[in-house]
């Protein structure tokens, strides 16, 4: 048989009654091991034990009264029969119990015997032989000792002896107590069974559609497996678990989508920004081997420009790495309360010097003092990044402002740094958050186009934010720490 035959028979086979078969019982496999259908067969449990208990309590309660209604009634006509006996003897207790035996309809049963056991008066056909309590109360079918009447029930009697050694047997027939006892277990199985039934049913259709929407999560989790990373789970508008589980996972793809779209520009930022300088490094070396020359100060300023080079590319990884530190989290767990005061006059210290060179102006303002938790090195490093982009693009003579601002609504503290350079367009101001990104007005100044991408990462760090507005004219950018933040 060749290949597409046997690809096409196990097509039919797969098709067929016993491929459908085996598929049913696939499915209905699964359906019985979800969570869903066991925590139906749970609940079906608890409920059918539910019911049964009621029902117990009903019966017990009502089959209770009943028969301390019919030990009572007893025990009155036993004491009126003694009474009769001592007024009128013997003759008249036969009288008495022929009378009430022939009754129609009559549910009371007598029996009158002689010490030898001859029956005197009743409607039983002979004395039960069953053996009474030791209150002296007896349980026996009246079937079984019929008389004159038939009765298929149960009988709840009393015995007693009279003096001369007669016997005397006063009792009622149990049949509305059988006839309940029966109804109710004939009834408890019908509701058990239709109970059962519900609860299965019930379960099943849980159990599949908690089976399709967990199927739909699995077929997305496939997919992006594959690659696609493009796909979402799908939400049904419900708002529950499953709906806010899906929620979940969707941000959490977002965020996975987001970090393998920067990783691969940053791949190709890495490649193109840093060949240039090591084609410009290689090309330096390479020209001061070719033009041999017996000057040292020829060769020391080719290799004085190849460490300047060499800087530029390791101040490139190190703020690489220092936004992969801050963005993984490893940080958080060094957090401690961070004087922002402390940090703030480090890093004017640090660039007024620089600042002053330019002949722009530097001014720090300290508002109020303000302490957040966090990482002192990586915030120092991103009030420094502000300061230097500030110094760097605003023009000669400028200047730049520098401000710290305590507790306000909604804020731990804010870090504010304002120029007079050519600022941001508004539609720029999210794109340059990102890494390698300079715009056109910034192509002449060094950089790497990492500072703002730093400090946006510290700021997430640290569960601030980054906000970029106009400084008419210039930039003013500031870093909001939440209330939250505030050191304890």
């Amino acid at each position: 048989m060749t290949e597409s035959g046997a690809t096409a028979t196990a097509g039919e086979a797969g098709t067929g009654p016993h491929g459908r078969l085996a598929a049913c019982v696939a499915v209905g496999s699964r359906l019985l091991r979800t969570t869903a259908f066991r925590l139906a067969l749970l609940y079906l449990a608890m409920f059918v034990l539910s019911v049964g208990v009621i029902l117990l309590v009903v019966y017990r309660t009502t089959a209770g009264f009943l028969e301390q209604e019919i030990g009572e009634t007893i025990a009155l006509e036993v004491a009126g029969l003694q009474d009769h006996y001592r007024g009128y003897g013997l003759t008249g207790l036969v009288e008495v119990v022929r009378g009430r035996s022939a009754v129609a309809g009559n549910n009371s049963i007598y029996l009158l015997t002689t010490p030898q056991g001859v029956i005197l008066a009743g409607n039983l056909s002979g004395w039960p032989g069953a053996v009474p309590s030791a209150s002296g109360w007896t349980h026996f079918k009246v079937a079984d000792y019929g008389g004159t009447v038939e009765r298929p029930s149960t009988a709840q009697a009393v015995t007693f002896t009279l003096p001369g050694q007669f016997r005397l047997l006063v009792g009622r027939d149990m049949s509305e107590i059988d006839q309940l006892r029966d109804r109710m277990v004939h009834s408890l199985g019908w509701i058990l069974g239709v109970t059962a039934m519900l609860g299965l049913g019930g379960g099943l259709l849980l159990s599949r559609g908690a089976m399709r929407r967990i199927e739909a999560i699995n077929r997305t989790t496939r997919q992006i497996m594959a690659g696609d990373l493009s796909d979402r789970v799908p939400r049904f508008g419900g708002g529950d678990e499953i709906d806010r589980l899906a929620g979940n996972l969707n941000a959490m793809l977002d965020r996975l989508e987001r970090l393998m779209t920067g990783m691969r520009q940053v791949t190709d930022s890495v490649a193109h920004d840093l060949r240039t300088p090591l084609s410009r490094l290689r090309s330096r070396i390479e020209l001061a081997l070719i033009h041999e020359t017996e000057d040292p100060e020829v060769y020391r300023g080719v290799l004085q420009d190849t460490i300047a080079e060499a800087d530029r590319l390791l101040a490139t990884f190190t703020a690489l790495l220092s936004i992969a530190e801050a963005e993984s989290g490893s940080k958080r767990q060094d957090f401690a309360p961070v004087d922002l005061t402390e940090v703030v006059q480090l890093a004017a210290d640090l660039y007024e010097p620089v600042a002053e060179e330019r002949g722009q102006t530097l001014s720090v303002e300290i508002r109020k003092a303000a302490t957040v938790r966090g990482n002192g090195q990586l915030l120092a490093q991103a009030v420094s990044n502000l300061l230097d982009n500030a110094i760097k693009y605003t023009p000669d003579g400028g200047r730049i402002e520098l401000v710290l601002d305590g507790a306000g609504p909604g804020q731990a503290a804010r870090v504010t740094v304002a120029d007079s350079g050519p600022g941001i367009p508004a539609e720029a101001r999210d794109k340059v958050l990102q890494r390698f990104v300079r715009l056109d007005t910034a192509r002449t100044a060094p950089g790497n186009g990492l500072g703002l991408s730093l400090v946006d990462a510290v700021a997430t760090l640290h569960g601030a934010r980054l906000e970029l507005s106009d400084n008419g004219p210039g930039l003013k950018v500031a870093l909001v720490f939440a209330a939250e933040a505030a050191g304890g």
